[in-house]
């Protein structure tokens, strides 16, 4: 079977499913990677390269993995794949022989679809695939596909807590185990297959790009949720209208010839998701379904801890997902108390003096901020800055001027942000502005600033890759000066 991955340069019909129903998720594997030679693009730093470098391993293919990071960068992820047979590492660079040699090529999401690379792999008629393609075409359960450009991984979180919880409550018996992944730190892809029943649910959590990757081999989920839509990835995709026909194909490319209706839900106080919604509601074999903070009881926001509007908005649409399957509201009150903030997600930290410092480190967008900001009523500094992925700081700017006390800077796009502050008028802002040259300068300033009733909060509006290997390392290092600083 063949993927394309790069519809630019060719376009093709997709291709027959690898999975055969008859065939156990091993034998099927070994089908089709037994003997291969497969070429691993991209080990990355959230587990997805190890989770494929094994799958493939496990059927009898012999692994090279290249990645354009040297090995000390990757040094968490090549120490997932130790005492694994038949793996071997390019690192540092790509190697044009690489892909002219291997026999399938699984390209990680963060791999731009026109990669000079790939073009040499179409060029030589290589089988070019993914993570998410193969788990897709070989995952026996019911998928539910939660995406968007802010809240995502909460709400992929919260439906799988919910759903599982409840079903033991209630002793639902629609559906088997319920399992969650995503980039979220959970259980990898395609490792878990052979554990997933047909009668389970399995909870993704859907980048955009992994949905261009599924839009290849027309793929989406059974149940597909939009969270939300804000300009985001400007520096891939250019414009946000391009930004967001990526996330489309989540709604798309959903089957509506199967016996069962597809499920789309949509978020009523989203431009886009309303707009989305009086699209796709006319489909036949379509469920379409708004969600909406309006729908959630009061004994339901009583029992949820998570700070700020943002949080029950993931909230209505984790129990839009819920409702589809058959659980009640008394059941999610009963197990809701339970669910806790996801790490670097408005992560409480620590707390003295009547201080409070938080970590959104996943905050990677302005709008993940501004969503910040607004999830507290205290006094706020906020700590922001970092990788400059092209977007416009004017609405945060706005926000910080207008509602934080003080802003500490630091990274490729502090400059910007304070211009974007600056352009309030002086009458409107209030907030003091500090730049800075690391983290740990930033939190010793917040710790020198901040009174007893201020809320620190790390929030960056930028992705991380200037100063860390990604949000995760940020927020722990975030988290650690904190806890050395103020104790």
């Amino acid at each position: 079977m063949k993927i394309s991955l790069n519809h630019k340069i060719q376009q093709q019909k997709p291709e027959r499913n690898w999975r055969d129903q008859n065939a156990s998720v091993r034998d099927t594997a070994r089908k089709a990677f037994a003997g291969k030679e497969v070429l691993v693009m991209g080990l990355g730093r959230f587990g997805g390269g190890v989770d494929v470098a094994k799958f493939a391993a496990s059927a009898g293919a012999t692994v090279t993995v290249t990645d354009l990071a040297p090995a000390d960068k990757l040094y968490d992820s090549i120490g997932q794949l130790e005492g694994v047979t038949n793996v071997q590492f390019h690192l540092g660079s790509h190697d044009p022989a690489d892909f002219i040699q291997a026999d399938i090529i699984v390209a990680n999401p963060a791999v731009a679809f026109d990669n000079e690379y790939l073009t040499l792999a179409h060029r030589h008629n290589k089988i070019i695939t993914s993570q998410i393609g193969i788990f897709f075409q070989l995952c026996p359960a019911t998928i539910i596909g939660i995406t968007g450009a802010n809240g995502k991984s909460t709400t992929a979180a919260l439906t799988a807590h919910l759903l599982e919880h409840a079903r033991h409550e209630t002793r639902n018996t629609r559906y088997g185990s319920v399992w969650l992944s995503g980039n979220i730190g959970n259980k990898p892809l395609l490792m878990t297959l052979e554990q997933i029943q047909p009668d389970g649910l399995v909870v993704l959590e859907l980048s955009s790009f992994q949905l261009e990757q599924l839009a290849q081999i027309r793929k989406a989920p059974k149940v597909a949720l939009l969270t939300n839509l804000t300009p985001n990835h400007l520096d891939r995709y250019g414009t946000f209208d391009e930004y967001c026909a990526a996330k489309e194909n989540v709604f798309k490319y959903q089957n509506l010839s199967d016996r069962t209706p597809a499920v789309s839900i949509f978020n009523a106080e989203d431009e886009i998701g309303d707009e989305w919604f009086k699209k796709y509601k006319s489909d036949a074999n379509r469920k379409c379904t708004l969600f909406s903070t309006r729908d959630i009881s009061p004994k339901i926001r009583e029992s949820f801890q998570l700070p700020g509007q943002a949080n029950l908005e993931n909230l209505a649409a984790a129990m839009a997902v819920t409702r589809y399957f058959s659980i009640d509201e008394d059941a999610i009150r009963t197990v809701l108390p339970a669910f806790r903030a996801l790490p670097h997600r408005l992560e409480l930290v620590a707390q003295k003096n009547k201080m409070a410092w938080y970590n959104d480190s996943k905050a990677t967008t302005p709008q993940g901020a501004i969503v910040a900001l607004e999830a507290f009523e205290q006094p706020k500094i906020i700590i922001a800055g970092g990788y400059d992925k092209k977007i416009s700081f004017d609405e945060l700017g706005k926000k910080i001027a207008n509602e934080a006390k003080a802003v500490i800077l630091l990274g490729q796009t502090a400059e910007k942000i304070a211009a974007a502050i600056r352009n309030i008028s002086p009458m409107e802002s209030r907030v003091r502005i500090h730049i800075v040259g690391s983290l740990r300068q930033a939190v010793e300033k917040a710790n020198r600033l901040a009174m007893p009733g201020d809320v620190v909060l790390l929030s960056p509006a930028c992705a991380s890759y200037d100063m860390f290997d990604n949000y995760e390392q940020r927020g722990r290092t975030f988290a650690r000066l904190v806890r050395e600083i103020i104790s």
